[in-house]
């Protein structure tokens, strides 16, 4: 398997866990196409293409300032570990899905670009997790960089339109078994990343 291939399908795989797990830009696109239907939806899903990129540079610019530093980066592989851990319990720990429905006014993707950024979620996504595995793709070359971020952002994105185009189809898919096994999926994949990211941490602070 080639750099770019490899980096692409982890792309592929967070982004298909943090497309479909509930949090706010997903509580959101759910509750835009209840409310408005499947177009709002599809707006609100967009939001991370117009939010991350300033949340990615910030990132990139933090880690690039702390790279000769062991100490420190085992100190975000740590945290990236514990961050996706605690989105892995949630996720395969789900029961049943609940969803606040409150109506606005405005714009969808105003609503979602505005609950995105105001979400901890992107940031602590992109400082932890999303900018370490970029810059060690970036090492290996620019195209396996850009094979990771087409991947992660492909599935991210998609997977937000394909939950607001199956619940605009119906409603009850929320509360069916398939959407349940799908969380509970994500789950196994981000505990996968969350034991990736302890051993790079171990190995960072020389136990390995």
């Amino acid at each position: 398997m080639t750099d770019s291939i490899q980096f692409f399908a982890s792309g592929v795989l967070l982004g298909l866990a943090a497309g479909v797990s509930p949090g706010p830009l997903v509580a959101l696109v759910l509750s835009e196409t209840l409310l408005h239907g499947r177009k709002a939806g599809l707006m609100v899903s967009a939001a991370p293409a117009v939010t991350d990129v300033p949340i990615i540079f910030l990132s990139l610019s933090v880690l690039s300032c702390v790279t000769h530093s062991n100490l420190f980066l085992g100190g975000i592989s740590l945290a990236g570990s514990l961050f996706i851990g605690h989105l892995a319990y949630k996720n395969m720990s789900l029961k049943a899905v609940s969803l606040s429905i409150q109506d606005a006014k405005g714009k969808a993707l105003r609503r979602g670009v505005m609950t995105n950024l105001l979400s901890p979620h992107p940031y602590l996504f992109w400082l932890t997790i999303g900018s370490p595995i970029l810059m060690k793709a970036h090492e290996r070359g620019l195209d396996v960089a850009v094979s990771f971020v087409i991947g992660f952002y492909l599935l991210l994105i998609g997977s937000k339109m394909l939950l607001a185009v199956l619940v605009g189809i119906s409603r009850q898919f929320l509360q069916g078994r398939a959407y349940r096994v799908l969380i509970r999926t994500t789950g196994l994949i981000l505990m996968g990343f969350a034991i990736l990211f302890l051993k790079e941490c171990l190995h960072l602070f020389g136990f390995l």
